[in-house]
C-alpha cells in the first residue's frame, strides 16, 4: 500500500505548477490555473509515480463552473445565509463564488488530493473559508440547504449517485443549482433552465473558444 502523501505536499505541488489568475466569467475570482492541461497531467503521474491518475481538473476554470459562479454572485439571493454543498468541487470555484455571496457555510466535495489542496489555495488566495469533505454521493446532504453540481455529468456511474443525491436533498428542502454545457449525462429532461451564459473556454480541453452553459435546478 502506497503512504498517504502530507497535504503539503500536494499544496507544494499545485502552487509549483499553477499560478493565481483571474477567471474570465468571474475576474472577481483568482484561481491556481495551469497553462497546459496535458502537461501538467504527465507531471502528476510523474509526481504519483503511477500512471493511471485522473486528469486534473483542479487546475481549470470549466464552463459549468465559471457560469454557475457568476450566477450565484449576481443572484446572492440563492445562497446567501444558507449552508451550500459544491459537488465535485474541483478548484472550488463555485465554492468560493458561495461564500463571496454570503452563504453561511460552505462545503465542497472533493476526492482528488490535488484537488483538496488547490481548493485551499484558492480559498485563501481570495480570503475565503471553504471547508472540504470526502465522497458524499450516497448520502442525503441532510445539512445542505443548497447544492451546487457543476461540470459533473461526463460519466453514467457518477451522473446516477450525483441524481440520486440531488432528489433526496430536494426531498428534505433544499435548492438545487446545475452549472453545465449539456455533456452526455446531464439528465436535462429532469431540469429546469433558469438562465445560460456564453462562456470563453479552453479550446484544447473543450473543442472551442466559447461554449453556451445553462443554469438548471430540478423540476
Amino acid at each position: 500500500m502506497t503512504a498517504q502523501r502530507p497535504v503539503t505536499e500536494h499544496a507544494s505541488f499545485v502552487a509549483a505548477h499553477c499560478r493565481p489568475q483571474p477567471v474570465p466569467q468571474v475576474p472577481e475570482i483568482s484561481l491556481y490555473a495551469a497553462a497546459d492541461a496535458f502537461a501538467l497531467w504527465e507531471a502528476v503521474e510523474r509526481e504519483v509515480g503511477q500512471a493511471d491518475q485522473p486528469p486534473p481538473f483542479w487546475a481549470f476554470a470549466w464552463p459549468g463552473g465559471q457560469a454557475l459562479a457568476r450566477y450565484v454572485l449576481d443572484h446572492p439571493e440563492q445562497v446567501a445565509g444558507r449552508s451550500v454543498l459544491d459537488l465535485g468541487s474541483g478548484s472550488g470555484l463555485t465554492a468560493i463564488a458561495s461564500a463571496m455571496a454570503g452563504a453561511s457555510v460552505v462545503l465542497a466535495s472533493e476526492l482528488d488530493p490535488f484537488a483538496v489542496a488547490a481548493i485551499a489555495l484558492n480559498a485563501a488566495a481570495n480570503n475565503i473559508s471553504v471547508a472540504v469533505t470526502g465522497d458524499v454521493l450516497d448520502g442525503t446532504a441532510a445539512s445542505a440547504e443548497v447544492i451546487l453540481a457543476a461540470d459533473i455529468w461526463y460519466e453514467r456511474r457518477l451522473a446516477k449517485r450525483a441524481l440520486g443525491l440531488l432528489e433526496r436533498a430536494r426531498a428534505h428542502g433544499a435548492h438545487v443549482l446545475v452549472g453545465d454545457i449539456g455533456r452526455t449525462f446531464l439528465p436535462r429532461p429532469l431540469l429546469r433552465e433558469l438562465a445560460s451564459y456564453d462562456v470563453p473556454v479552453t479550446v484544447e480541453l473543450e473543442g472551442a473558444a466559447v461554449k453556451r452553459v445553462l443554469i438548471l435546478t430540478l423540476r
